[in-house]
């Protein structure tokens, strides 16, 4: 199972929005640039909803269905380690291997000399500063065995196939590109045919708002991993399609052009995952529709708030949310739904517009969650105006932009 050159990841947390973010991957098709859709949805997600991972399949299955979809598509089994991935496999075709927790951990000293023995004569390409094997082995030698026990455990039970992603992002640190050189070494050395890979870059990639870091090192960073991809696609025999994913990828705009010329320049394939913001959208339509709608968007703030360090807990490596600028629940409670809906939407020439603000509610979907059938069924009423929140949102402002 073969991905192909350009793949979105799109889902939503409650698995309303398929058929709009599908509207959008044909449109987008019809434009001339030929891309599929990976819905996506991780087992944190599953547990904060109460959903399993076969709703994201039906989900998919009824949009495909309903729109006629003849391409491929693909169902992530996101960010999955050994201890939960059992509850993905009969409704995904497409594992993202989180390894980040391993990345630092010790490995097997007999594993860590034959790596050692293996590539001591190995010279690293590029002038990393101080890079040697020792180092490599002791913040990569683990992460890069939990992958291949994943993808071994995953292969002994899916003899269809499968799309094998691995994520490194979720950590303080970049990795080098000969650090990156050397992981897909590794891996295809250990039989992991990976088809994307998600490293760390440098630079903050928070929840649902604009990268922070400087675009040029992030620019530079990008091509360095694309040439080392390309090598080590011809000098190893990992798979031609082998590419570069880019996670919590929705609303970085600032990095778009960087993305969007590199690929063109080099003619490689790219994947973006983009879920979480479809989200965001539904809050705003609900804002935008008034009434109920904008009671139920402000009681997600207001709630947000106080129970800020329980829902920011899981996300305190991809937020930056300074509590002195996130309005009193006090005045948000007096907006009007134009407010409410400028605040939150990422139009950064607005001057409602608060970054603050935009990733409490991103990460305040368990609030919604809690609400039960009030929230399900707001969905369903206001669908008209949350579905056109979700379809502008994700071509014009991600698809358009990316390619």
């Amino acid at each position: 199972m073969l991905l192909e050159k350009f793949s979105f990841g799109i889902g939503d947390r409650f698995g309303r929005e398929g058929k709009a973010q599908l509207m959008a991957i044909q449109e987008i098709n019809r434009l001339g640039v030929p891309v599929v859709p990976v819905w996506n949805k991780s087992n944190r997600e599953h547990e904060l909803v109460g959903t399993g991972q076969e709703s994201v399949k039906e989900e998919a299955d009824q949009a495909v269905n309903e729109l006629n979809w003849k391409n491929s598509y693909y169902i992530d089994a996101d960010h999955i380690t050994l201890s939960n991935v059992d509850k993905f496999l009969e409704y995904s075709n497409f594992f993202t291997l989180d390894v980040a927790h391993s990345i630092g951990k010790p490995a097997d000293p007999l594993i860590r000399k034959d790596f050692i023995d293996r590539n001591k004569d190995s010279r690293p390409m590029t002038a990393d500063s101080g890079w040697s094997l020792t180092e490599f082995c002791d913040q990569f030698l683990s992460a890069i065995h939990e992958v291949k026990r994943l993808y071994d455990y995953i292969s002994s039970r899916k003899p269809e196939g499968f799309v094998p992603e691995v994520s490194m992002d979720e950590v303080a640190v970049a990795q080098s590109p000969t650090d990156l050189y050397f992981i897909l070494k590794e891996l295809k050395y250990l039989g992991v045919e990976v088809q994307t890979i998600a490293p760390k870059f440098t630079g903050l990639f928070p929840k649902g708002v604009d990268y922070e870091g400087d675009v040029e090192i992030f620019a530079r960073e990008l091509e360095q991993d694309i040439l080392i991809l390309k090598r080590a696609s011809d000098e190893f025999g990992l798979p031609e399609n082998l590419k570069l994913s880019i996670h919590s990828g929705s609303d970085k705009f600032s990095i778009y052009p960087a993305i969007r010329e590199l690929v063109k320049k080099h003619n490689v394939g790219i994947h973006i995952k983009t879920a979480g913001t479809t989200w965001l959208e539904e809050v705003i339509g609900l804002a935008r529709g008034g009434g109920e709608g904008l009671r139920i968007a402000k009681e997600i703030y207001s709630q947000g708030i106080a129970r800020f360090d329980e829902l920011a807990g899981p996300y305190a490596t991809v937020l930056h949310i300074n509590k002195d600028f996130l309005p009193p629940v006090k005045e948000v409670l007096a907006w009007n739904s134009a407010r409410f809906a400028h605040t939150l939407i990422h139009d950064q020439s607005c001057k409602d517009y608060n970054p603050h603000f935009r990733q409490l509610i991103h990460i305040a979907y368990k609030v919604a969650a809690g609400m039960g059938p009030e929230f399900l069924g707001a969905l369903d009423y206001y669908r008209a105006p949350i579905e056109e929140q979700v379809y502008t949102n994700l071509l014009e402002r991600h698809l358009r932009r990316v390619f």
